[in-house]
């Protein structure tokens, strides 16, 4: 099994990743409540948004499977971070569709979202609060 990518340390708190497939580059900050500049995502800010960028993926598949409009879907996440030990305790996620999707629609879109990968492999002690709000 190869690599998926490569991060290296930059100094001052900063790491560059590569992505070994695409050779596309990411770079993380330490956030200013952890002693960086905040800068620039921080590895945890990553995780997190990993979460929103999973649910749409897969709910932009199932739509694409399905033909179920998907277009002007976006999502925000919002990270609560928790001491002793210092982790993320809370992902808030609001999905705004601008679509009138049926209810059967809504709800396998939904459950698609809520089992997506990332979703699946996060600790369960972290709290996912997920909110699908339509335009109708």
């Amino acid at each position: 099994m190869s690599a998926t990518s490569r991060i290296k340390y930059e100094g001052s708190l900063r790491t560059t990743a590569i992505h070994l497939q695409s050779n596309n580059q990411i770079s993380t900050d330490a956030p200013i409540d952890n002693q960086g500049n905040g800068a620039l995502f921080s590895p945890t800010d990553l995780a997190a948004t990993s979460l929103g960028s999973c649910m749409l993926t897969v709910m932009g598949i199932a739509a694409r499977d399905r033909h179920i409009p998907f277009e002007n879907v976006e999502c925000s996440v919002t990270k609560i971070m928790a001491s002793g030990p210092r982790r993320i305790s809370e992902l808030h996620v609001q999905v705004e569709i601008d679509h009138k999707w049926t209810i059967d629609q809504k709800e396998i879109m939904e459950h698609i979202a809520l089992t997506c990968p990332v979703a699946n492999s996060l600790h369960p002690s972290i709290k996912q609060m997920v909110t699908f709000n339509y335009s109708e």
